[in-house]
């Protein structure tokens, strides 16, 4: 064999050997998956505990206003002369209602699954019913006309989707929902401009609005949280809170008027 065919026959060896063990080759190495994140510790119901509360106001907050309902007779029928502006529920002993209360911070990455109740809204006596209130992310808000008499449900977020529709008649109901958190989303009747209502949209179930001061959120899991209370002239107040196994922990918020 010549020296030419030798040196063909050792680079087709050369090349056999070097596809079969897999050399030369350009392709880089599968990158291997990113790990899972954890999953968020489970909620041992043995070992939830609890926040009670009480909101107070200090001061003297402005009288609540007659509101006039003679634009809608209807309206003027339903409710009479003796309905009042909502701003301020006191009681005798200074306690707050209408104020939503609600874990803003410590949950972590656990996850809740959606209601499948819808919430509640209703206009009845032209106004709104519950005047504050809270509800899951996508979950079913069902609005409901029980005056014989057209309103409208006007809801204007900041961080959802605004909807406006009318409801001409008594009876009627209308579902929407919201996609993200938004504490509080104002609700509006264009027609009967006294009328006002706000939801604290969440994705978790930890929240409460203040019923003659008093506010409860219960079956939590043992950890380090911030509470957040809202009033709707008034503003927000947070407080850190720890809460141990099967521990009710008591709180109070006060808010003033000058």
């Amino acid at each position: 064999m010549d020296a030419r065919k030798s040196w063909l026959l050792a680079s087709i060896m050369a090349l056999v050997l070097t596809v079969a063990c897999g050399g030369g080759g350009s392709e880089a190495p599968a990158e291997s998956a990113a790990p899972a994140a954890p999953a968020a510790a489970p909620i041992d119901a043995a070992t939830v505990g609890n926040i009670t509360g009480t909101i107070m106001l200090e001061g003297t907050p402005p009288e609540a206003e007659t509101i006039r309902m003679n634009s809608d007779p209807v309206c003027a029928q339903e409710a009479g002369d003796s309905e009042l502006t909502e701003y301020y529920v006191v009681g005798d002993d200074g306690s707050l209602s209408n104020v939503f209360v609600y874990v803003k911070e410590g949950l972590g990455d656990r996850t809740f699954p959606t209601p499948s109740e819808p919430a509640m809204l209703d206009q009845d006596g032209c106004r709104y019913t519950p005047h504050v209130f809270g509800m899951r992310v996508g979950q079913t808000l069902t609005v409901r006309n029980s005056d014989p008499t057209l309103h409208n449900i006007h809801a204007t977020p900041a961080n959802n989707s605004e909807f406006n529709t009318g409801q001409p008649i008594e009876g009627m109901t209308f579902d929407a929902s919201f996609d993200t958190v938004e504490v509080m989303v104002p609700f509006k009747c264009d027609v009967h401009g006294w009328m006002n209502a706000y939801v604290g949209v969440l994705d978790h179930p930890y929240f409460a609005v203040s019923d003659g001061g008093s506010f409860d959120i219960s079956e939590l899991p043992p950890g380090d949280y911030v509470i957040e209370a809202w009033h709707e002239i008034l503003g927000t107040q947070t407080q850190n809170v720890t809460v141990g196994e099967s521990e009710t922990v008591e709180l109070s918020f006060t808010f003033s008027v000058s």
